[in-house]
């Protein structure tokens, strides 16, 4: 392959014929348990692969009684962290994210796992569950797991695994029996209009309008929509059949034990199964709801976060007329957002009857904590999730922020975790915060608030910069002291399926080796990347929508929506070269990857706040034998730094640049060189 120019389109081809004449050797690797992964690989190979030879390969990997208790969906395969009795593991896990829908179902994610060495020890999903508008992965409506994801293949193959629940099901069990522990997205809003919200209204904050003018937002709306709803259905009947001779309070109170909530949504909706006469009825009570006045308030992100207007000048008219307006902030402020498709859990009372649009922090309302941390244990206890990542962690509605003492009730992520953690210990909390500037993302120190909700690690924002740039180093100098001065792990962050987006294409023309190397072996911080990074192509120009993870978070077809409309499946990038160097950097790291695994580092050389220094090198606190290198300048050779100039080195153990080791001992570093020393 050395000849190769694997910068071209043509190299792809090349790489796929090596693939092909040689696989049976790098399966063999695999299978026999000298490599962690299937080398050579090609995601985008690994996800065509026959089930049948998937199977097989899996059987001779993890053996034959496992594999038969694995694609049992009424068996659980133990969490490879079930021996843990915290969830403090995450603070140093190298996970990775898929987008399930780039690559279409959940069986694919274990075609994907083959590819992934050991040291990327956890899988993140990207939202599970039935998207609303626009197809949306984080507009959730409801409980039920997006049958999208359902694989025809594997049904064919095992005819038990013909519902979309059992498979993933079976596919969390393969990947806990290959080592790697799964996540999920917990979501503190849903669709405006979803099944949760038109089953239990009283869970949610309601207006009503006449026109372009919002008469009510006082916080008992929801009894009225209540009883519009029961009127609908006395109207129209129910949707299965059932005979309303009930309390209509059964119906929407989810505390209540007369109906569970599948039952309700039968009654409601229809049967589970049926998703288009589901989608009728829901369209037709959205549409009752509408034309009496009645709507969610739509969910907001930053301060104020409350206090919102109706923009006569702005909507939008669906399919079938309804014309749907633009809300805006009464006082915005800089990072104040209003995400028109979604509405927020009501998860607290109001002040004087929300008058002033000011919530009551010291009331909670103890039916929207309670339902929402039932439901996502539910669906934890049934999948066998070991983590979760919290979406919009760093919402933080008090406006004087954090306040000294946290109680059960000050957010609904830390009440999930903890909810979980009776019954799985191990159970962890990925935030989705930035690590914003106090009063910026939320009220108050973005950093105070990741440790009173117990983060175990959240995300950052290190992807949004560019590596070497004065921002990416101030960024890094300071995930690396909170790293150890807080109670969270910021987490160095390579990019993410929100990221890979035509807006973040300059972050990721330069440096991406550098992320993947510094991300790798900074073994006391945990790392992210998502799917598809290992040949995102650097995209000097903008490519075709199908080539960005981040457009398939929605299902848009409509073409007057050009930047962000897909057409069929998601394409892989042609960046062999970068595949190719990340799987010669994944070889050598698991030559010594037991031996520095979780290890506490000890900088030699730290990143520099100001920017001025370029380099950074770093040793492991117990065990000294190795020396990590890297130089963050994207176009500049130069001089190695004294006090490395100064270590008797043994041997260079790896080169990002295939220098031999009399260049690298000359003292001069290239751009973007990474490398790892012998120490004798």
């Amino acid at each position: 392959m050395n000849n190769i120019n694997l910068f071209t389109p043509s190299s792809r081809k090349a790489w796929i014929q090596d693939w092909r004449m040689h696989r049976s050797q790098y399966i063999q690797q695999y299978t026999s348990g000298n490599s962690t992964f299937i080398n050579h690989l090609l995601p985008e190979i690994a996800v065509r692969l026959d089930v049948f030879q998937v199977l097989e390969i899996i059987r001779k990997k993890i053996g034959t009684e496992t594999l038969v208790a694995a694609i049992n969906p009424d068996h659980k395969i133990n969490s490879p962290l079930l021996q843990h009795t915290d969830s403090q593991w995450l603070k140093k896990s190298n996970m990775v994210g898929i987008n399930v829908r780039t690559i279409n179902s959940f069986w694919n994610v274990v075609k994907y796992a083959l590819t992934l060495p050991e040291s990327h020890d956890s899988i993140h999903l990207l939202p599970i569950w039935e998207p609303g508008v626009v197809g949306s992965l984080y507009g959730t409506v409801s409980w039920k797991i997006n049958d999208e994801f359902y694989s025809p293949e594997l049904a064919l193959a095992i005819p038990a695994l013909d519902t979309v629940e059992k498979q993933l099901k079976v596919v969390v069990n393969l990947l806990h029996a290959l080592g790697k522990s799964v996540g999920l997205d917990v979501i503190p809003h849903t669709d405006r209009f979803s099944e949760v919200v038109l089953t239990h209204p009283r869970l949610f904050e309601w207006i009503k309008r006449e026109g372009t003018q919002i008469t009510d937002h006082s916080e008992h709306i929801w009894r009225e929509v209540e009883a519009k709803i029961w009127q609908f259905l006395n109207e129209r009947g129910s949707a299965d059949g059932t005979w309303l001779d009930f309390d209509s309070n059964h119906i929407f109170d989810p505390s209540s034990t007369y109906f569970n909530d599948e039952k309700r949504q039968n009654i409601i909706f229809g049967a589970g199964w049926d998703k288009e006469y589901r989608l009728k009825r829901r369209i037709e009570l959205i549409q009752y709801l509408i034309y009496s006045g009645y709507e969610t308030l739509p969910m907001t992100m930053g301060p104020p976060y409350r206090g919102l207007h109706i923009n006569p000048k702005e909507y939008v008219i669906d399919e079938r007329g309804t014309r749907w307006y633009q809300y805006d902030f009464d006082k915005p402020e800089s990072m104040s957002r209003v995400f028109g498709p979604l509405t927020r859990f009501r998860f607290f009372h109001f002040k004087d009857n929300n008058q002033d649009w000011e919530i009551d922090f010291d009331k909670p309302y103890h039916a929207a904590w309670d339902y929402f941390s039932r439901k996502y244990l539910e669906c934890q206890s049934a999948f066998n999730f070991d983590f979760m990542r919290g979406d919009m962690a760093h919402v933080q509605m008090r406006p004087d922020g954090v306040p000294k003492q946290i109680n059960d009730f000050y957010d609904p992520l830390l009440a999930v975790k903890k909810y979980i953690q009776k019954t799985t210990p191990h159970f962890a909390f990925y935030a989705e915060t930035f690590l914003a500037p106090p009063d910026t993302m939320g009220y108050g120190d973005e950093l105070d608030h990741l440790e009173a909700i117990e983060a175990d690690a959240t995300l950052g924002d290190l992807q949004s910069t560019t590596v070497g740039d004065d921002v990416f180093m101030q960024r890094f100098a300071d995930y690396a002291k909170w790293l150890h001065t807080r109670k969270f792990a910021p987490t160095f962050t390579i990019i993410t399926a929100d990221k890979d987006d035509p807006r973040f294409d300059q972050y990721f023309r330069k440096g991406s080796m550098v992320r993947y190397f510094i991300g790798l072996f900074l073994t006391d911080m945990p790392s992210y990347y998502s799917l598809g990074f290992e040949v995102r192509t650097q995209n000097l120009k903008r490519a075709k929508n199908e080539s960005y993870s981040k457009l398939y978070v929605f299902k848009i077809h409509d073409d007057s929506e050009i930047d962000k409309v897909t057409h069929g499946n998601f394409e892989w990038g042609i960046n062999v070269a970068q595949f190719s160097a990340m799987t010669r950097l994944r070889v050598f790291a698991e030559k010594i990857w037991n031996e520095i695994k979780n290890q506490p580092v000890e900088w030699l050389i730290e990143p520099d706040g100001t920017g001025k220094n370029k380099v950074i090198a770093w040793t492991l606190a117990s065990n000294r034998n190795y020396i990590f290198v890297v130089n963050l300048e994207t176009e500049k050779t130069i001089s190695m730094p004294q006090i490395l100039d100064k270590l008797n080195f043994e041997s260079v153990l790896f080169d990002s640049h295939s220098i031999t080791k009399s260049s690298i001992l000359a003292s001069r570093l290239l751009p973007e060189q990474s490398l790892v020393f012998k120490i004798q």
